[in-house]
Formats: structure tokens, C-alpha cells, sequence
């Protein structure tokens, strides 16, 4: 639906002819990843109508990055995703230039294979092992699915290995995968280097001082940046991942606004106040805890979050007797003139989890109110539907 002038004074989504959706779910790319900082938004508008000598530019976010991280050095990317393509590429083809012009199709006398535990292959829109293949390397998937023995990482690194990677995320099995350091041990051992996929990461320092030798992060989530990605790490790593801008780099360019935009939410990152945001969070979850009180079949607790970031999310779980199933609450929640996205990918296991960390003022307020009327009322058809995978949808898009 085109943006017309007769319906300039009304809100950019009504605008668009798009849902005024509540996140209620946390940093989902889907949902438009988060709320940008002021101070981004402000540096984006500014040089928006400036020029600037791009490799300047990455210079100054490369100190910024080292600042922040602790690592030697490191560029802005279009995303995390990108970052990683690039940073398999690196690890592949060093500063060679001409191999960085061959690839992704001509390896030849390049290390190509790419070291990873099986269950670390997450899939956050395409999966790990894509990203591998779209720098021209081939995954080498250590273990299964449940379990990996550090054996099976040694017995997977040969002549041909080019890196390995570490992936972080709520996605990855959370129990029988070697830790990060344990994994860079055996990596460093035979002089393998280690990308550590950490995009919806909080420590920005963690992982490269538990040794990764590059650390991803996505600009757009707990940074509250423009749409990009952080990639950061060792000098030489670094160079070789900025050098791909002359090759596969290329498709995925990062433009201007964005890597000022990213410079200004990491700054503000610097000085946020971590424990008041906390503290405001914590706040919003009492009050959904005492919304969701007293109804039957809906427990509650308070859940962590799993890869040990400073976020509590409320998980609530949906029984039978409640006259929903998790599914069916997920989808009438989304539902109507005020819908409210919550984090629903476990619903076929009869849970989902409210995030409060993406909300504007009173919509924490307005998800509680949702949440009683909802409970309170008769149940609507559909209320008792379990998820069906379904890619019809998807591909009658843009239908």
C-alpha cells in the first residue's frame, strides 16, 4: 500500500498500511529486531545527506568496536549473518586478494573446511552451514545432535581446516556441547582459529577473552542500533573479513548511515544504565504475574534467559483446563485490533515467554490488559489449534 498525502498526519504504520503489533517477544529480526536509541537515530539523520571516505569511516568504528570489546579490532557489517559469511571467508582466504576475487566457487589451494558441533547448527533464517557454503567453505558438523566429545572436534580438524565456529544462542542445544573454551583449546591446538557466532548477545567482552579469536554481534538487537552487525577479533582476521568488500563483501555492503548509527548505539551502550533497565524489567514482570494470577491451567515462573544474558522473560505455561492450548493463546493474543507478539517458537510444548525488553511506554500495561481479557472472556474459535508447519504462506508472498 503506497504512501499517499492525504494520509500524512497519521502514524507511519497506518501510513504503510501495516499492524501496530506489541513486541512482546524480544529482539526478533522478524519484528523489526528492536527499538533504536535515540542517540542512532540522531547520528543516522545527520549524515544521511553527508559524504565520507568509507574506509575512514570503518576506521573509527574499528577503534570504537576495540574499546567496547577488547579485541584488536574490527568493522561494521550488514548483519550478523553477514558477518559471519565474511569471517568464514577470512579465515579462508587471509589478505590474498586475488583469492578473495575467486571466491565463493574457486578454493583452489585454499583451506576450506569449517569445524562446527553438531548441535550448534542454529538456523536464525538460513542456518550456519549455509553461511559456510556461501563463503565457498564446507561444514564440518562435529558429533550429534545431543552430544559432542572433544575427540570428535579433534578427529574433525585436518590439514584442510580453515576455522571453526562457536555458535550462542537460545537455538543451539543447551547440553552436551563442549563449552567455549574447551572448544578453543582444541581449535588453538592445531592453530585453528574460532568465530564465535554471539549476535543476540549482551557481554560484549566475554567471548573474545575466553579466546575466540573473532566475535559477531548484531547491531540491531541488544545494542538497539540501525539493521548491521559488529564483528570483532584479531587484527589480521579482521583486515581479511574488511577485504571481502572487494569480493562476495560486496553484495552485502554496509552503507553509511548505518555504521554511524552503529557507532552512536555502541557509545551509548557505554553509559546506559544497565541496572535501571533491569529494574524496569523486573517491574513489568510482577505486573504480568499478577495479571496471569488465579486463572486456570496458566502457570507461571520466572525464567532466565538460557545463554546467560542479564534478561528475565516470563515463561507461562498453558494447560488443557485453561481452554487454550499454548498455540491457541499465542495466536488470539496476535490476533485482533491490538496484537501482541510474544515468544511462542516452543508453543507445540505447551509454553511461551513474555520479553519485556522491547516495549514503549504503556504497552506493558496494554499486554496485561490483553492477557485478562483474553482469560476472562469466552473462548474464541481457534482456542484449542496446535501449530501446523505450513509454508503456504511464505510462498504466496507478496500475496
Amino acid at each position: 500500500m503506497p504512501i499517499t498525502t492525504n494520509t500524512s498526519n497519521l502514524p507511519i504504520r497506518e501510513r504503510l498500511g501495516v499492524r501496530p503489533i506489541i513486541n512482546a517477544s524480544g529482539t526478533m529480526t522478524a519484528l523489526g529486531a528492536s527499538i533504536m536509541v535515540p542517540e542512532a537515530i540522531k547520528a543516522m539523520t545527520e549524515i544521511a545527506t553527508e559524504f565520507v571516505e568509507m574506509d575512514d569511516l570503518q576506521r573509527i568504528a574499528s577503534q570504537t568496536i576495540a574499546r567496547l570489546t577488547g579485541a584488536e579490532a574490527g568493522f561494521v557489517a550488514s548483519s550478523a549473518a553477514g558477518g559471519i559469511i565474511l569471517s568464514v571467508a577470512a579465515a579462508m582466504t587471509g589478505s590474498a586478494l586475488l583469492a578473495i576475487e575467486r571466491l565463493p566457487l574457486d578454493t583452489k589451494g585454499l583451506k576450506t573446511e569449517v569445524v562446527m558441533q553438531y548441535g550448534h547448527n542454529a538456523a536464525y533464517g538460513n542456518s550456519i552451514d549455509q553461511a559456510i557454503r556461501m563463503a565457498g567453505g564446507t561444514p564440518v558438523l562435529a558429533g550429534s545432535v545431543s552430544s559432542c566429545q572433544p575427540y570428535q572436534v579433534e578427529e574433525s580438524i585436518t590439514a584442510n581446516t580453515a576455522a571453526g565456529i562457536y555458535t550462542v544462542a537460545h537455538s543451539t542445544i543447551s547440553y552436551g556441547m563442549l563449552s567455549l573454551p574447551e572448544f578453543v583449546a582444541i581449535c588453538h591446538a592445531r592453530d585453528v582459529p574460532v568465530i564465535v557466532d554471539a549476535a543476540a548477545e549482551y557481554d560484549l567482552r566475554r567471548f573474545l577473552a575466553e579466546g575466540a579469536d573473532v566475535a559477531i554481534y548484531s547491531g540491531h538487537k541488544f545494542l538497539g542500533g540501525p539493521t548491521s552487525g559488529v564483528v570483532a577479533g584479531r587484527k589480521d582476521l579482521i583486515r581479511a573479513g574488511y577485504l571481502q568488500n572487494r569480493g562476495i563483501g560486496r553484495g552485502m555492503k554496509v552503507g553509511k548511515e548505518s555504521i554511524v548509527g552503529l557507532i552512536a548505539a555502541l557509545e551509548a551502550w557505554e553509559v546506559r544504565d544497565h541496572a535501571g533497565i533491569k529494574a524496569h524489567e523486573t517491574a513489568v514482570i510482577d505486573m504480568w504475574l499478577k495479571a496471569l494470577a488465579g486463572h486456570k491451567g496458566i502457570e507461571t515462573r520466572v525464567s532466565p534467559d538460557s545463554t546467560d544474558n542479564p534478561v528475565d522473560r516470563l515463561e507461562v505455561r498453558v494447560r488443557p483446563e485453561s481452554g487454550f492450548t499454548a498455540y491457541g493463546l499465542v495466536s488470539t493474543l496476535a490476533a485482533g485490533d491490538r496484537p501482541v507478539m510474544v515468544r511462542g517458537h516452543q508453543a507445540e510444548q505447551g509454553r511461551f515467554w513474555l520479553d519485556p525488553c522491547n516495549l514503549h511506554p504503556g504497552e506493558a500495561e496494554t499486554v496485561a490488559q490483553r492477557l485478562t481479557e483474553i482469560l476472562t472472556s469466552p473462548r474464541p474459535a481457534g482456542a484449542m489449534a496446535t501449530p501446523a508447519k505450513s509454508t503456504a504462506g511464505l510462498l504466496k508472498w507478496p500475496d
